[in-house]
């Protein structure tokens, strides 16, 4: 068993994996980590390596201590990766980004992929059949843009996220969903539009906190899983492990 780790802006989000096969997820605060992991442990006690992306000293140091003798895998941009880096500035790639873009990689062999994280950013992530990855755009996520609205302006209330009933908001509320939700999902479209004029057929691999309530809205063939992030992890573990 191996247990992985997604650490958030805010959130962490754990899951336990038999091979491929994903048996218990987990949300909560980073600050509940030195509670739960031990929690966990004690739960899934075959739990033979702990995998997390590269993450601050204080959460690293929590694992460390609840861990006692379970090796613990860092992935950081040292990490044997499945692709070639094209990104221009390779330093500067988020290790989120490469995790997502390993485990497309390693799901969708022989194909194009782009990747689409719909979190606190939305990231477009382009990895082409010849397993290269070639880079994509980094936009404000839904909750940022609410957000902005109410924090940049003097009247504009803070709302939580709703799919507009109609394409033309008739009230102040209505025209923020419209903005923000109907915004982002032509956002989406026009770079699906583009991608594929200029590369022809891909995968697309939509994930996230806002995965699934995007993903009704497109008429696209899209795989959406908001756990894609956590199976990348293990998978990219299995794949280190294998070409050691």
């Amino acid at each position: 068993m191996v247990l992985v780790f997604d650490v958030g802006n805010t959130r962490i989000k754990a899951a336990v994996f038999e091979g491929n096969t994903l048996l218990e997820s987990f949300v909560f605060v980073a600050e509940d980590l030195p509670i739960r992991l031990p929690e966990l442990l004690k739960k899934h006690a075959l739990i033979s390596a702990i995998v997390h992306a590269s993450v601050g000293d204080s959460v690293l140091g929590s694992i460390q201590e609840a861990a006692q003798k379970i090796p613990i895998y860092s992935i950081s941009p040292q990490t044997l990766f499945p692709f070639t880096n094209r990104y221009a500035t390779p330093e500067t790639l988020g290790i989120d980004r490469m995790v997502l873009a390993a485990g497309a990689v390693l799901q969708f062999p022989t194909q194009n992929r782009l990747v689409i994280d719909a979190g606190t950013c939305i990231t477009f992530d382009y990895i082409n059949a010849a397993n290269e990855y070639l880079g994509g755009a980094i936009a404000p996520g839904i909750e940022m843009r609410y957000k902005a609205l109410h924090q940049y302006t003097a009247k504009l209330p803070l709302l939580e996220k709703k799919i507009p009933e109609r394409e033309i908001g008739n009230t102040t509320a209505e025209s923020m969903h419209v903005g923000v939700v109907q915004g982002v999902l032509h956002e989406i479209a026009g770079a699906l539009s583009a991608y594929e004029s200029r590369t022809g057929n891909f995968i697309i691999i939509l994930t996230g906190g806002d995965a699934e309530f995007l993903a009704k809205r497109f008429k696209n063939t899209i795989f959406a899983n908001s756990n894609f992030l956590l199976e990348a992890l293990n998978q990219l573990y299995q794949y280190q492990t294998q070409n050691d």
